[in-house]
């Protein structure tokens, strides 16, 4: 009997070798991670996507079975996080809670912002409410992980204590540390966003597309991360294969720039396009206007650029230093006022960016005004601009 005992500890019901324990191991947390970024965050949060109630309900059973978050408050903190992104009111934003805090103690961030209910009833709406979530799922969350815990005893043994605690931790290090912390820290970006998301990888695989946090703050409502051609989101090609099959439909993807020859004016269809587009407009001004203006300043002092301009600066130029400390942020403006071209590209920025910001509801105010800047800047005598402006007017969502 006590060898039947030992080996059931060591071995479990299944008797899995270890390479069989990882498999499955690796299939258990991939589960998981899906739960979490195509059912909570693209189909719940963003309505980017619409599963099957058969996909839909069992992204919710694993995601109540292994992490033990409710729908609602993962919803609700989620799109908190957009509407106050980098914000004192942002639930984990390094800017304010610090990289260390974000990145070590993230979960605890998530338990802090699911406590305020009524920001939960705020942002948390159209998330189900159904007698399984208001009897099961949301009153007892936690016997989700309870349930996982006698289950991987029953079927591995000992091992699968340690593939349960490990299965705890993946969510809380992957999603609230990783991405939450590292991906508004470090990382490249392909978009000059008006908060600090960054792409960590350009393959998202590992966890599931949200790698690729910059392209998502761009576009939130796309059910797509990737924007590049070699970028690889894992999440999307998951989408695509329960679309063909009918188990899934989705709603919205972000679309393709396309840029229309001899445009006269801007009209309508680039403003729009504009609106869609307008965090790629700005990054493209940033390298197609501001970064050539730079090198050419450098090359005319004889200096490298990293003299010319301390990387802190030519960071924070595209966003005029917002994030900057108030010493640095002085020192940016100072940089850039003893140069007057510098100046003038900067103060073509900043009128571009009032032309597109999205509190303005004239459309018809806001092509005149954009009329404007694009006939001042042809006629401004800067070819890198002239060049962003012939540009800018044929944009129109592809």
């Amino acid at each position: 009997m006590l060898d039947l005992f030992c080996d059931f500890l060591v071995r479990g019901t299944v008797g899995l070798s270890w390479p069989g324990l990882l498999l499955v191991f690796l299939i258990f947390t991939q589960l998981t991670i899906f739960s979490v970024t195509l059912y909570l965050h693209r189909s719940q949060t963003h309505r980017a996507v619409n599963f099957h109630p058969v996909i839909n309900h069992f992204f919710r059973f694993w995601s109540w079975l292994t992490t033990s978050m409710i729908t609602k408050e993962w919803v609700a903190i989620h799109r908190k996080h957009h509407a106050r992104v980098e914000t004192e009111d942002d639930p984990h934003s390094p800017q304010f809670k610090g990289i260390r805090n974000v990145f070590l103690r993230g979960a605890e961030l998530y338990r802090h912002a699911r406590n305020d209910r009524d920001e939960i009833e705020r942002y948390g709406k159209g998330t189900p409410e159904d007698w399984l979530e208001r009897h099961v799922y949301t009153p007892h969350a936690n016997w989700g992980p309870i349930v996982l815990f006698i289950v991987n005893v029953t079927l591995f043994g000992l091992p699968g204590v340690a593939m349960w605690a490990l299965q705890m931790i993946w969510i809380p290090f992957w999603a609230a540390g990783v991405v939450n912390g590292l991906g508004h820290y470090w990382g490249y970006r392909n978009f000059q966003s008006d908060d600090t998301s960054t792409n960590l990888v350009p393959w998202g695989v590992w966890i599931g597309g949200e790698e690729l946090h910059n392209n998502h703050h761009a576009f939130p409502r796309s059910a797509r991360f990737s924007m590049r051609r070699w970028e690889f989101d894992i999440g999307w090609v998951v989408i695509k294969s329960l679309e063909k099959v009918g188990l899934a439909k989705v709603l919205w993807v972000a679309p393709d720039l396309n840029v229309r020859p001899n445009i006269p004016v801007p009209d309508m269809d680039t403003l729009k396009a504009l609106l869609t587009h307008r965090f790629q407009a700005m990054t493209e001004f940033h390298r197609d206007v501001l970064m050539p203006s730079l090198r050419e300043e450098a090359r005319s002092t004889g200096k490298k650029l990293s003299s010319l301009v301390p990387r802190n600066i030519r960071h924070s130029l595209v966003n005029t230093g917002h994030w900057l400390e108030p010493d640095a942020r002085e020192q940016l403006q100072r940089w850039v006022m003893q140069r007057p071209h510098i100046h003038t590209l900067m103060e073509y920025h900043a009128r571009l960016s009032e032309v597109l910001d999205e509190r303005s509801q004239d459309l018809m105010e806001r092509v005149k005004q954009l009329q404007n800047w694009c006939q001042e800047a042809e006629a401004s005598g800067i070819r890198a601009l002239q060049q962003y402006a012939a540009r800018l007017k044929g944009y129109a969502s592809a």
